[in-house]
């Protein structure tokens, strides 16, 4: 078995390519503290997990060291041999579970030295401390193989610094659809040696502490809705409300600071559903009646949050709209095959059910339907169009260049056509629209930072 540090030039471009694409599938790609990554040492990345080979690409695409991260994957992935030999290929490593069979649960022992072995020689792994992924938006209970492997690697080490876990928040602004944000968000590492001392007298205790200091560190990262009964209206309220929250704190309108605001919202949350039961029951019936609303009408909590939707302002829209009409077209038909075969193939032949792993999928054949379209479609450009050089460079960027026009383009003309049925709504004097209006500022009068 090769070592982590062999690394054939073949899965370094191969890493290199991946993460251009990774960081090209979000439209905006932003990373917080990237000053927290430790350096020349036994690194643990553990983020939080929701949208599955997403999430280990978040932490490929910030790794400070030309190894890629060793990450940790259920074993059932690894019964497929082609596809063990390429999971084995990318430095990935089976953990059992107990619906693995208790009689594997033993092959553990050897992962776990095997991890050890790995974090020895000063190369990073990763460990989704939630052991499963979550469609919520909320921190699961974490499990104990993160925290045994950390204990076992640092033993080396006795008291003295060594192995750091690093806590790794990650938020996406849709999990299915490209073109959307992600935010990875770099916690302080946690060294584990500070643990080791409580760990010699009652090791599980030294476990119980060290998972509840990476369980708050990690809180800290993420958008938590912690709730068990009101997950839905904690989602609707700290979307209505992190314009205004916005506003109180004095943060400009930007991607990660609507994500701060929406994380002191949830906190907000957190503290009502302890302390004031009859506000959040309160919040909850406003915040169905909203929703209800906003599905009546056919708009989303955005177009509401922008007072007035100017005639003008629409018929400008309109027409630039229209004039990039030619532009969208020649991206659209470029880019149909590349962009809908994987969506196909997750549909009808894959059938992935589970939606949190669709962006995965997407992402996986696309790395190889775009390259394999563009190549193939400048083939045919250079045989039946044009055999000059330059040209047929320029149709090759082009195909690229105009495929992200044409997303950029669909995007907005969605938003568009929301802003002008919110406005002919208005023109109508709409009792829904005006409802969801009223419901919408009696929420944000209950949510005060």
């Amino acid at each position: 078995m090769s070592k982590p540090s062999d690394i054939p030039l073949s899965l370094s471009l191969l890493k290199k390519y991946v993460i251009f694409c990774f960081k090209n599938f979000y439209g905006e790609y932003i990373v917080k503290g990237r000053e927290n990554i430790p350096v020349d040492c036994p690194v643990i990345y553990a983020p939080n997990h929701i949208n599955a080979l997403m999430d280990a690409l978040a932490v490929h695409s910030i790794s400070t060291q030309n190894v890629p991260v060793s990450f940790l994957a259920r074993s059932d992935i690894f019964n497929n041999k082609t596809a063990a030999k390429f999971l084995n290929f990318i430095k990935m490593i089976p953990a059992f579970r107990m619906r693995d069979g208790i009689e594997n649960l033993g092959k553990n022992n050897e992962v776990f030295e095997r991890c050890a072995d790995i974090l020895h020689q000063n190369n990073p792994i990763g460990i989704m401390p939630e052991g499963n992924q979550g469609e919520q938006q909320k921190l699961r209970m974490f499990t104990k193989g993160i925290f045994r492997i950390a204990f076992a690697a640092q033993q080396k080490f006795g008291t003295e610094p060594g192995v750091k876990i690093v806590p790794v928040g990650i938020n996406l602004g849709d999990y299915v659809k490209s073109g959307k944000h992600i935010i990875i968000n770099i916690g302080k590492p946690i060294e584990v040696s500070e643990f080791m001392t409580a760990y010699a007298e009652n090791p599980v205790t030294a476990t119980n502490e060290i998972r509840n200091r990476l369980s708050n560190e990690l809180s800290k990262l993420t958008l938590n809705l912690a709730t068990e009964t009101h997950y839905e209206s904690f989602e609707t309220i700290t979307e209505v409300c992190k314009s205004n929250v916005l506003k109180e704190l004095k943060l400009p309108n930007k991607t990660f600071f609507r994500f701060v605001a929406q994380q002191k919202i949830a906190e907000k949350l957190v503290t009502i559903e302890k302390e004031e039961p009859e506000k959040i029951n309160k919040l909850e019936l406003l915040s169905a009646e909203y929703s209800n609303c906003l599905q009546k009408t056919n708009l989303r909590n955005w177009v509401l949050e922008q007072k007035t939707h100017k005639t003008i302002k629409l018929l400008l829209e309109g027409l630039i709209l229209f004039a990039a009409l030619p532009l969208f077209i020649y991206g659209f038909i470029l880019n149909f095959l590349p962009f809908f075969i994987p969506v196909l193939l997750r549909k009808y032949v894959l059938k992935v059910k589970f939606y949190g792993f669709y962006s995965s999928v997407h992402f996986a054949f696309g790395i190889f339907s775009f390259p394999i379209f563009y190549l193939l479609q400048t083939v045919i450009f250079a045989f039946l169009v044009s055999s000059t050089w330059w040209a047929i460079v320029l149709f090759f960027l082009s195909q690229y260049i105009f495929g992200k026009m044409a997303y950029q383009w669909n995007r907005l003309q969605k938003r568009y056509f929301a802003k002008i049925r919110c406005f002919m709504l208005g023109i109508k004097k709409s009792s829904v629209l005006e409802q969801a209006q009223n419901l919408r500022k009696q929420i944000i009068q209950l949510i005060k930072i």
